[in-house]
C-alpha cells in the first residue's frame, strides 16, 4: 500500500497547497503549459513543498515522457543512459523532448552537472531539477544559465492544517475511520513544515490506534511518533538537534563529543556540505582571531569535501572538527559585527567624515573631500592617529579582544596606538 503522502499527491494544479505564485492563474507554470513550450527549470524550496509533484504534473499535462533520478544514488552513467534514450526520436511525443527530473540536484558534483549541459543545450531533454539549497551556490553557472529558477515557499501552519483536514476527508483509507483532529501543534512540529512528513506522521498516529474512532491530540502524536521515530532524520527536528550538539561540542572544546555527533550525522546520511558549512561558520564565530588558521582549515575542508565526496571525506570532516575543538576560542569578531549593526540600525546613515571621502573630481576637492586625510604609510609604523568613525559615535568600541594570547597581543598593540581611545 502506498504511504498517505503518495496517495494525497494533488491531481491538478488547483490542488496544490500554497505555491499560487507558480501554479495560480496567470502564473509562470500555467503560462508555460498553455504555450506548450516547457523550459528547463530548477525548483528551489524546503523539503515537502511539492517540487517532485510539480515536475510530475508538468510532464503529465504536457504529455511528455518522464524520467526521474535522485542525485543521491545516481551518477554520470545513469544520466547518459537517459540522454541516449532521449536522442531516440521514437521516445518523443509529437517531437517534444522528454523531461528528466533530478531530485536533490545540488548533490551532483561539477562533472556530473556538466554531463547534462549538451543534452539541455541541444534540446534532447528538458531538465527539471529540485534542490533545497540555493542554486546560485550549488549549480554550476553554465547549467544555471540554461534553466529558469522557481522558488517554492515554505508551508505555513494554516497550509499544513488544511492538508490534514483534506487527507481525513478525501483519503479512501483514512476515511474508513472516524478521525477527529483536536490538536495539531505536535504533528506540525514533527513535520518541520514538510507536507510529506506531516501526512506520513498522521498515518502513523492513526494506525497506532486500533479503535474505529481516533481523536488526534498532541499527547497521542508525541507518544506514537517517539515510539516509531528513526534514530536520525536529516530533514526533521533531530537534524537540528544533532548539528546543534555538534557545534556546541566544538565550542566547548570537546573533540570526543564532536567526533561522536559527527559520526551520528554521517551514519544518518547527512549532507556532507551542510556539515562542512557549519564548521566554516564555527571557525569564524567561535574561534575567530584566537586562531585565524581555523577558518583556513575549515574552508579547505569544505572545498575538499565538495571535491572528494563520501566515504573519504569523513576523515577530512573529522580532522577539521577535532582541530576546531582543540583551538582557543573567541567570539569577539562575532560580537563586534553584532554591535556595529545594532548601532547602524539605531543611528541610520551617518555622514562619512570629509577627510575620509573620495575626491575624484575638482568640485569634490573644492568641497574639502579628502582634505587633511593622513596616509598611514607615510608615518612611522604606518600609523597616524585620526578619526575614522562618523560624528556622534566617535570612540564607540565594537571590537573587544578576547582573553586569549593572540588577541591579547592585538590589545597591547591597539593600546599603544590609540592610547586609551576605544577603551584599549
Amino acid at each position: 500500500m502506498q504511504p498517505l503522502a503518495e496517495r494525497m499527491r494533488p491531481k491538478s494544479l488547483d490542488g496544490f497547497i500554497n505555491q499560487k505564485h507558480l501554479v495560480g492563474e496567470n502564473s509562470p507554470i500555467r503560462i508555460m503549459l498553455k504555450s506548450g513550450h516547457i523550459a528547463s527549470m530548477l525548483f528551489w524550496g524546503p523539503p515537502g513543498t511539492g517540487k517532485t509533484t510539480l515536475a510530475q504534473m508538468i510532464a503529465e499535462l504536457s504529455k511528455r515522457s518522464f524520467y526521474e533520478l535522485s542525485a543521491i544514488s545516481s551518477g554520470v552513467k545513469e544520466v547518459r543512459e537517459i540522454i541516449d534514450k532521449a536522442k531516440n526520436k521514437n521516445l518523443f511525443s509529437g517531437g517534444q523532448s522528454p523531461i528528466l527530473f533530478i531530485d536533490e540536484i545540488h548533490r551532483f558534483n561539477k562533472s556530473q552537472q556538466d554531463s547534462l549541459l549538451g543534452a539541455v543545450e541541444k534540446g534532447w531533454i528538458t531538465l527539471i531539477g529540485a534542490t533545497t539549497e540555493n542554486p546560485s551556490f550549488e549549480v554550476v553557472p553554465a547549467l544555471l544559465s540554461r534553466c529558469q529558477v522557481y522558488t517554492l515557499k515554505h508551508l505555513e501552519k494554516t497550509d499544513l492544517e488544511e492538508l490534514l483536514h483534506r487527507a481525513i476527508k478525501e483519503d479512501d483509507i483514512l476515511n474508513q475511520k472516524e478521525i477527529t483532529i483536536q490538536e495539531t501543534d505536535a504533528l506540525i512540529r514533527y513535520s518541520g513544515g514538510d507536507a510529506r512528513k506531516l501526512l506520513n506522521g498522521l498515518e502513523l498516529v492513526v494506525n497506532s490506534i486500533s479503535d474505529e474512532k481516533v481523536t488526534i491530540t498532541n499527547e497521542l502524536v508525541t507518544q506514537s511518533i517517539q515510539q516509531n521515530l528513526s534514530r536520525y532524520d536529516k530533514s526533521g527536528e533531530m537534524h537540528y538537534d544533532i548539528i546543534s550538539a555538534f557545534i556546541k561540542s566544538i565550542r566547548g572544546s570537546d573533540p570526543n563529543a564532536a567526533v561522536y555527533w559527527l559520526a551520528r550525522m554521517l551514519e544518518g546520511g547527512e549532507d556532507l556540505k551542510f556539515i562542512a558549512r557549519r564548521l566554516l561558520i564555527s571557525a569564524s564565530e567561535d574561534i575567530g582571531n584566537a586562531n585565524p588558521t581555523a577558518l583556513v582549515i575549515a574552508n579547505n575542508c569544505f572545498q575538499a569535501v565538495t571535491t572528494i565526496g563520501y566515504p573519504e571525506s569523513r576523515i577530512i570532516l573529522s580532522q577539521c572538527a577535532v582541530y576546531l575543538a582543540n583551538s582557543p576560542k573567541s567570539n569577539s569578531t562575532y560580537e563586534a559585527i553584532n554591535k556595529a549593526q545594532q548601532i547602524v540600525r539605531q543611528t541610520g546613515d551617518l555622514s562619512v567624515p570629509l577627510h575620509l571621502r573620495n575626491a575624484p573630481t575638482k568640485l569634490m576637492q573644492d568641497l574639502d573631500y579628502g582634505k587633511d586625510y593622513k596616509y598611514a604609510h607615510s608615518y612611522q609604523d604606518s600609523f597616524a592617529e585620526q578619526e575614522f568613525l562618523p560624528d556622534g559615535i566617535s570612540g564607540t568600541t565594537f571590537y573587544e579582544p578576547g582573553m586569549n594570547p593572540r588577541e591579547q597581543t592585538d590589545k597591547t598593540n591597539l593600546s599603544k596606538k590609540w592610547k586609551g581611545k576605544y577603551g584599549y
